[in-house]
């Protein structure tokens, strides 16, 4: 599940220079002007800032929904957004106006038309009229949000899942790590006896047991390590990308960012190196276009490699719904895409 808390806040090389990349990339103009202490992307066209200690809502023109006030906050999420002030979880909707008073200990965001809270020592899950429609059994010492209209409970070292009226669908049995992950495309990664395999949503095993380490499907593939290098399989576990890299990341819009001699490039499904090495860090691509260090700040390329937004920010975060969050000079603004 996608969120924002605050607290107190390569095979085939294609050939690119550093002076033809940077060919047309300058200085761009800011949509919100740097002026916040933190900044999250656009969710629902509303996204999180901090200032002066505390949170609130811009939308795209920068103008506050909901003015900073809350000690901590989700991104929006299906409409709603849990927010805490006064050490009281409720939600406010996208104009600002509480539609669940503020009464919980703790909260998460909706997802699957429910939301993880705890009331007193009652925990479970609530609908958005506020009424508890799952209570979760004390014997569970853990649980998630949804996702993918599953959640993840722990009982002792083990997890399994529960669907929306609570009933457990998957049996806990697989290791509880830090590593646990949310199913991605249907599709599970789970760790037994130290090995990383692969389950559905029944709990049936589609990928054996047998990764030192695995990542959650993205465009059908997955990024698994064996014997200390990186590769991709398919959903029956085949190798896609043979396991030569030194780090492997998910896919997006066709392409993923890979570590080759201590560089990121960015590979197709086929392992091609379609950008080659370079980087000093690189992220997924958004938009179109994906954040990348060149020296030591940040920029942003395009699907060709090319640089389109010059290095220049202390930090960045991905584009979304055309704008990208910003640090220039310890403080965080907005830029537009130059593709929309």
């Amino acid at each position: 599940m996608k969120r924002f808390l605050f607290l107190s806040i390569l095979v085939l090389a294609t050939a690119f220079t550093l002076a033809p990349m940077l060919s047309g990339a300058g200085e761009v103009k800011y949509v919100i002007n740097p002026q916040f202490d933190e900044a999250s992307g656009f969710n629902e066209g509303l996204a999180v800032v901090k200032t002066g200690g505390k949170c609130g809502f811009i939308d795209k023109s920068g103008n506050y929904v909901a003015r900073p006030q809350f000690n901590e906050v989700w991104g929006f999420s299906e409409g709603l957004a849990a927010v805490n002030t006064g050490g009281k979880w409720g939600y406010i909707d996208r104009t600002g106006i509480y539609i669940i008073n503020p009464q919980f200990n703790y909260a998460e965001n909706f997802s699957c038309g429910l939301a993880r809270v705890r009331l007193g020592d009652k925990d479970g899950y609530i609908d958005k009229t506020g009424k508890f429609a799952i209570v979760l059994s004390p014997r569970f010492e853990y649980a998630n949000s949804f996702d993918e209209c599953m959640a993840l409970i722990r009982i002792g070292e083990r997890f399994g899942y529960i669907d929306k009226t609570g009933k457990i669908v998957i049996e806990p049995q697989f290791d509880y790590t830090d590593e646990v992950m949310d199913f991605s495309e249907g599709i599970l990664a789970v760790e037994m006896g130290g090995k990383w395999g692969y389950v559905d949503k029944t709990g049936r095993y589609l990928v054996n047991p047998r990764f030192e380490w695995a990542k959650g499907f993205s465009e059908g593939l997955a990024a698994v390590e064996t014997g200390g290098k990186w590769g991709y399989i398919d959903k029956t576990g085949k190798y896609a990308v043979a396991p030569n890299l030194e780090a492997a990341f998910n896919f997006s819009e066709g392409l993923a960012p890979v570590i080759i001699g201590k560089k990121y490039g960015y590979i197709d499904r086929a392992g091609r190196q379609v950008i080659s090495p370079q980087f000093g860090n690189g992220w997924g691509f958004s938009e179109g276009l994906a954040p990348v260090v060149l020296g030591v700040k940040w920029g942003f390329i395009d699907k060709s490699g090319r640089m389109v937004i010059g290095p220049q920010f202390d930090q960045v975060g991905n584009f979304s719904e055309g704008l990208a969050p910003v640090e220039k000079g310890d403080k965080w603004g907005y830029i537009k895409s130059p593709l929309k």
